[in-house]
């Protein structure tokens, strides 16, 4: 198929085969400076100072090494790209440009964006075949979430991109994240002894998959993909790494397990915790992004570990008792 632009002919380029990722500006690079132009002194300070600053390169942002990393990826196949990313920017296009320059003068191989002025661009996560979204901005991230849409509020402060290591670490918890939040709502109205007797009498139940399922399922693609290439030459190095990291322990183990299995979906390693502080295993396992669906884990994940909110399920609706204690 192919379509006409500009009065020439062009191949389609088709998302449905690739892992897509939609990235904020938000997110990719560090905004503040700009942000408080605009939050200080209004839309029209924020244009002048973006066009003064046209070619002044941002500073990269707490996704920025996760990107990097998942971009790299595309060496496996140069010829066929497996990841594309794409900008979702509530920039205009004149106010973009400082966005675009900055990639490019980063090196990442992003080429496609949609500019929305003032409006979050998360409605065409459909349409470009987007299996996550990454923003700083939490209304955009609830509103997406809100509509069904895998989409995730990045927090804390940027780390350090070490250049020296090219391995893409990924953690997710379970519960809210991969699976739906039926088992913490048990938690929730009963209580940790109730929850592990739902979950010992349910082991063999797979969960229903949450809104990054399919985010792991396409991670997975790549790793197959990375284990062809290691079949081929005996040196590849696996560069990809998928960990569990939940609170769950026995007996509420061994249903995500389960679950996993019956999604067609797998993990490399699993941390089952029963209640250890998240971000003790963090400063260890050193993930590139790691997502959870409660902001009261990632308080202390996020000091180390670029960590992703993922606000999904009645915990995280806005009366519950946890959300109002996260915005405080």
């Amino acid at each position: 198929m192919r379509i006409g632009a500009g009065g020439y002919d062009v191949a389609v380029y088709e998302l449905k085969n690739r892992l897509v990722v939609g990235v904020a500006s938000s997110a990719l690079f560090d905004l503040a400076e700009a942000d408080a132009v605009f939050r200080d002194q209004g839309e029209e300070a924020y244009r002048a100072y973006q066009e003064r600053h046209l070619d002044d390169t941002l500073d990269k942002g707490a996704a920025f090494p996760f990107i990097r990393r998942l971009l790299s990826l595309n060496d496996l196949s140069p010829d066929d790209p497996l990841v594309e990313v794409i900008i979702l920017s509530r920039n205009d296009p004149d106010t973009g440009l400082r966005v675009m320059r900055s990639i490019q003068s980063h090196g990442l191989p992003i080429s496609r964006a949609v500019f929305m002025q003032g409006r979050s661009p998360h409605r065409f996560m459909p349409a470009l075949n987007m299996s996550l979204f990454l923003s700083a901005n939490e209304d955009d991230v609830r509103e997406a979430v809100a509509l069904g849409l895998p989409a995730g509020r990045v927090l804390g402060p940027a780390v350090a991109d070490e250049d020296d290591d090219q391995d893409l670490r990924i953690a997710f918890d379970f519960d809210g994240v991969l699976a739906d939040d039926a088992s913490e709502q048990v938690y929730q109205a009963g209580g940790l002894e109730d929850f592990r007797f739902h979950e010992a009498a349910n082991a063999a139940t797979p969960h229903d998959p949450g809104p990054l399922r399919d985010f792991l399922a396409g991670v997975n693609r790549l790793q197959r993909r990375e284990e062809e290439r290691r079949a081929q030459d005996a040196g590849y190095k696996i560069r990809v790494h998928v960990s569990l990291v939940t609170a769950r322990n026995a007996p509420a183990h061994e249903r995500p397990v389960r679950s996993l299995k019956n999604w067609g979906v797998a993990v490399n390693d699993a941390f089952f915790l029963g209640g250890i502080d998240k971000s003790a295993i963090m400063e260890v396992l050193r993930p590139h992004i790691f997502f959870d669906d409660q902001v009261g884990h990632l308080t202390g994940t996020a000091r180390s570990t670029p960590s992703v909110h993922i606000p999904f399920g009645k915990i995280n609706e806005p009366d519950h008792p946890a959300s109002e204690q996260a915005r405080q």
